[in-house]
């Protein structure tokens, strides 16, 4: 049985450290800018690139193109190498699609990438979401930035921001709705490695691993 963590969190609670701590504690493999790094080849973009893409609604796909025209895609078709538009629908089922063959193969944890909604109907996947209040996660990207507490407060509301509209987007729903996830977890001065254990103990509860 393959299980599938998957964690979503506000920006500034350290989730990326508490993501390769329980996929350590776990043995299994963590996915999430690697993902990227498949589309990137695939279509010749940067990851900054992509993540300009995901941050914007569908209705801003006309700016994008437009601040990247000198960018390519391309494909291999029957009549040879033609040009491909790239719209965030693309790059969302792509990515939807990788993430989905991966978990047929191995159990895994998967960072952010909307993973609650795409393993929704998964009874092996535990869906964890990450919180925090906002002076913990304001301390945490000044000094991980190295920027003052007003422009970490900036960050933070753009960051949680285009993830929102990024989840609505292609869900429907708000990343914020608890009733997506099995556990969400208030990790406000919380240690990555406790936070992690305790995630793992909810696992092995449920699945025995």
């Amino acid at each position: 049985m393959n299980i599938i963590v998957t964690i979503g969190r506000e920006f500034g609670t350290g989730g990326r450290r508490i993501a390769i701590e329980l996929a350590n504690l776990l043995h299994v493999n963590l996915y999430d800018r690697r993902i990227l790094q498949q589309l990137e080849e695939r279509y010749h973009l940067t990851a900054e690139q992509l993540d300009k893409i995901k941050a914007q609604k569908k209705t801003w796909w006309n700016d994008f193109t437009r601040l990247y025209s000198q960018t390519k895609a391309w494909t291999e078709t029957p009549e040879g190498i033609v040009e491909q538009e790239v719209t965030s629908e693309l790059l969302y089922n792509d990515e939807k699609a990788i993430l989905e063959a991966l978990a047929e193969q191995e159990s895994c944890v998967i960072l952010g990438r909307t993973g609650f909604h795409i393993f929704r109907d998964n009874p092996n996947a535990f869906k964890v979401f990450l919180i925090a209040d906002k002076a913990t996660r304001r301390d945490r990207v000044a000094r991980r930035l190295n920027i003052n507490e007003g422009s970490a407060d900036a960050l933070i509301d753009k960051v949680d921001q285009a993830r929102e509209n990024f989840t609505r987007t292609f869900s429907g729903k708000s990343r914020y709705d608890a009733r997506n996830y099995d556990l969400v977890l208030n990790v406000s001065q919380l240690e990555p490695r406790d936070v992690a254990l305790f995630i793992a103990d909810c696992i092995r509860q449920r699945y025995n691993p």
